[in-house]
């Protein structure tokens, strides 16, 4: 299986790397791929990044520059990602610095920023510079949601790819076939995820995430006054946490592991004092990735209570369209008997008030409080008791 195959439902997107890849006269220094969470923004880049140091090499020798790619450690590759909220300038600074050298290698140097969206505008500054005269052999490619993400003068200067969602069927069938999933397990994991590829694989694998999910929606469904929207409210915290430090447990020990090991300190045994400050370092580092992770536990939250909000319309109104949560059409049908349409769609705004206040630093249970009061209908008359 090559790198494109790990892609599904963009082959326009796919056709227009290769072309480029294939003809160096014609090749651009600058990409920006751009398309909605989950549509395989960065298995792009790096399906892309793996073509191009791949060059013409076939067989043993371009399966080893792939397995290089896919642990990311190829010399010719320098990748930024980030959990933070913003990318730090000085790790563009770093990128900047190591894109003036000639590939070592293979026929360029590529370099890959995840989440560019997430540069300030001083950040982004610095880099534009390095695409305004990039070195003859240097390719950097961005992924944002949007183009409208970047600043102008950078959007200017990159060639766009855009990626549009995939189908359910298409992910469904990604499932099966890159990682053996039932059919109807897929199935059901991609309409739950909306399309979204790394959670819809979540949501096959991990029985856990998939009771977290549903216990979402039950407790959205269960709220009938303000003190149970408060609770409620508590509740979804809870479990987006839980959810948070499910996604990144395994991932923080094997860092310490590995951070122990080139410290050449045994497992179990004590860290020299003079070795202290490095393991710090990394913890802070883990720290602050915790709190973004919480932070998308709950966004993640909220799209969930936007699809139920969403099925619950369509079904008052007879739309006739395919339902996200089929699971639990009983229920959804229950609901939307007992409440208005109106009701449904000021339930949809409060959500989209939430992930705005949330995202402008409201802490999330005051934002969740006010959304499940709101989209239960039971938002209190001035001086009424609760």
């Amino acid at each position: 299986m090559s790198a494109w195959d790990e892609l599904t439902g963009q082959q326009a997107a796919i056709d227009s790397l290769r072309e480029a890849a294939a003809d160096p006269q014609a090749m651009t220094h600058s990409w920006l791929i751009t398309g909605p969470p989950g549509s395989g923004r960065s298995n792009l880049a790096f399906a892309f990044a793996t073509t191009l140091l791949q060059g013409t090499t076939t067989g043993t020798e371009a399966a080893h520059t792939a397995a290089l790619v896919a642990a990311r450690t190829h010399p010719d590759l320098a990748v930024l990602a980030t959990d933070r909220v913003i990318i730090a300038i000085e790790e563009v600074r770093r990128l900047v610095t190591q894109s003036q050298f000639s590939p070592s290698i293979a026929p360029y140097r590529v370099i890959v920023i995840e989440d560019a969206d997430r540069m300030t505008e001083r950040t982004s500054n610095v880099l534009l510079k390095a695409l305004e005269e990039p070195p003859p052999r240097t390719v950097w490619i961005l992924c944002a949601p949007s183009a409208a993400d970047l600043i102008p003068t950078i959007r200017s200067r990159v060639r766009t790819v855009r990626l549009r969602v995939p189908s359910v069927a298409e992910v469904a069938e990604l499932l099966v076939q890159r990682d053996g999933i039932d059919p109807v397990l897929a199935e059901r994991a991609a309409r739950e995820s909306q399309t979204h590829i790394g959670m819809a694989l979540r949501l096959a694998t991990d029985e856990d995430a998939r009771s977290r999910r549903a216990r979402t929606l039950t407790l959205a469904l269960g709220v009938q006054s303000v003190s149970g929207a408060v609770l409620a409210a508590e509740q979804l915290v809870a479990i987006a946490t839980d959810d948070a430090k499910a996604f990144t447990a395994e991932r923080e020990e094997e860092e310490r592991a590995a951070a122990l090991r080139s410290l050449g300190v045994e497992p179990g045994g004590p860290v020299p004092a003079a070795l202290r400050a490095s393991l710090k370092a990394l913890e802070e580092d883990q720290k602050r990735r915790a709190t973004r992770s919480v932070r998308d536990g709950i966004d993640r939250v909220l799209v969930d209570l936007m699809s139920l909000h969403r099925d619950v319309l369509l079904l008052q109104l007879g739309a006739g369209l395919e339902l996200v949560n089929e699971a639990i059409r009983g229920e959804l049908e229950v609901a939307a008997r007992d409440r208005s349409p109106e009701l449904s769609l000021e339930a949809l705004d409060a959500i989209a008030v939430a992930r705005r206040r949330i995202e402008g630093n409201t802490p999330p249970l005051l934002a969740l409080e006010a959304m499940l009061i709101t989209a239960s209908g039971r938002v209190p008359a001035l001086g009424s008791p609760s």
